[in-house]
């Protein structure tokens, strides 16, 4: 009988043998349905963690890495919401995460010249990562997980917004006190618009004290509404951003509009037991704050390309191989991925093409006539309420809906 080690190198060596092809194109690329979904594996050892998701390869329980573009990209995210031949006129969108990516201007190059898009470098200004006191350097210790994500979140803003400028503010570590000093860095840096915040945790008693660190303003301020379907996570449940949820967003002949879309099992959502509610926010079954506001695609079934390759293992089909089967960290080259990690820089872009100047989430609520209403789905038991079943007007997994153009923002 074989050893182990040598079970799992024969394994190895027939996945370098018989590799998985995707047709695909760099204008539009297939969705890819197959193999579940493997979490990001983002560093856990802060209080709150990244709220992305990939396709998981069908080889075994790492994310399926291919070699050319697949899923959703510029082109479907802007035909689904409406803002092709729209423009941010040098506006900036900054992302907020935890620890490194070494990769990240290099990988979002690569990813905005497959998909057509324009450079945007740190040569020529439209990109800046920096730490969490805004200095270029020291940078935080990286992280494959946190690294994906940051792909996720550079490329979800490309795809959206084509000529934001990016701001990437990396904090030390994933707990409360870096991330907000991220954030209020991002907030005091010239030209952002918008922060996007792709992570939550649980509610505690210190989220009311870290809550001004989110009050800013005249900037949008958007947080995933977590990944975990029906219930509430930080700082999604802060009365002072726009927390975003989930959609399952697929193509229809048969509609005006071209799209459908569903709430997304994912999708978090409910009622805060800590935050009070905000004087925008009206629904009647939650006496403190009700998440979420709004909602973009999220389901990794119906995700975005997203090109990454920080890896604990190199770049050869060994490596690729060691991927798939989740005895490698990282990635290398193209994962569709979804979560409410993609739905918040989603939605922080179209914040940065309407230019508007917003206070909290409020925005929105005056301004429904601009919104897609999702009225189907469910991702939680909850009584069949509102607070986890998607219909029509407001509901908790998918808010007041998904961006009509940018009126609503």
């Amino acid at each position: 009988m074989a050893s182990p080690r040598l079970f799992r190198s024969l394994v190895v060596l027939s996945l370098i043998a018989a590799p998985l092809t995707v047709a695909t194109s760099t204008a539009e690329a297939t969705p890819l349905r197959s193999g579940g979904v493997v979490s990001f594996g983002c560093a856990t050892s802060g209080k709150f963690r990244c709220l992305g998701k990939a396709i998981r390869s069908p080889k075994g329980s790492g994310p399926l890495v291919v070699s050319t573009p697949v899923g959703y990209g510029p082109a479907e995210l802007q035909a689904a919401y409406h803002l092709g031949g729209l423009h941010a006129n040098g506006r900036t969108v900054a992302i907020v995460d935890a620890q490194d990516a070494p990769t990240a201007e290099a990988d979002l190059a690569r990813f905005r010249a497959a998909r057509g898009l324009s450079p945007c470098t740190t040569a020529n200004g439209c990109f800046k990562k920096v730490n969490q006191n805004g200095a270029a350097s020291p940078l935080p210790a990286p992280d494959y997980g946190w690294a994906m994500e940051i792909s996720l979140d550079l490329d979800a803003v490309s795809a959206t917004c084509p000529d934001c400028h990016i701001l990437l503010v990396e904090a030390n570590s994933p707990d409360t006190d870096p991330l907000m000093t991220a954030v209020d860095t991002a907030a005091a840096a010239p030209g952002v618009v918008a922060i996007s915040n792709s992570y939550g945790g649980a509610e505690d008693s210190t989220i009311l004290a870290a809550d001004a660190h989110l009050n800013h303003p005249g900037i949008a301020v958007t947080a995933s509404s977590g990944d975990s379907g029906y219930g509430v996570s930080w700082p999604a449940s802060s009365p002072y951003v726009t927390a975003v949820g989930g959609t399952t967003l697929k193509k229809a002949t048969t509609t005006t509009r071209g799209w459908t879309e569903t709430a997304w099992k994912g999708s978090g959502s409910g009622c805060s037991t800590l935050e009070a509610k905000p004087s925008w926010q009206h629904d009647t079954a939650c006496a403190k704050r009700t998440v979420a506001d709004v909602s973009a695609v999220a389901d990794p079934a119906t995700g975005l390309g997203v090109y990454d390759t920080y890896n604990s293992c190199g770049s050869s089909s060994w490596c690729d191989a060691l991927l798939s089967l989740g005895l490698a960290q990282g990635a290398d080259g193209w994962v569709q991925v979804g979560g409410t990690s993609l739905s918040s820089p989603v939605i922080a872009s179209v914040y940065a093409l309407a230019g508007n100047s917003v206070t909290s989430g409020s925005y929105p609520y005056a301004h429904t006539g601009g919104l897609n209403d999702v009225t189907s789905g469910s991702n939680g038991s909850c009584g069949g309420t509102y607070l986890c079943t998607a219909g029509t007007g407001y509901d908790g997994p998918t808010g007041l809906g998904t961006p009509n153009a940018t009126s609503a923002f």
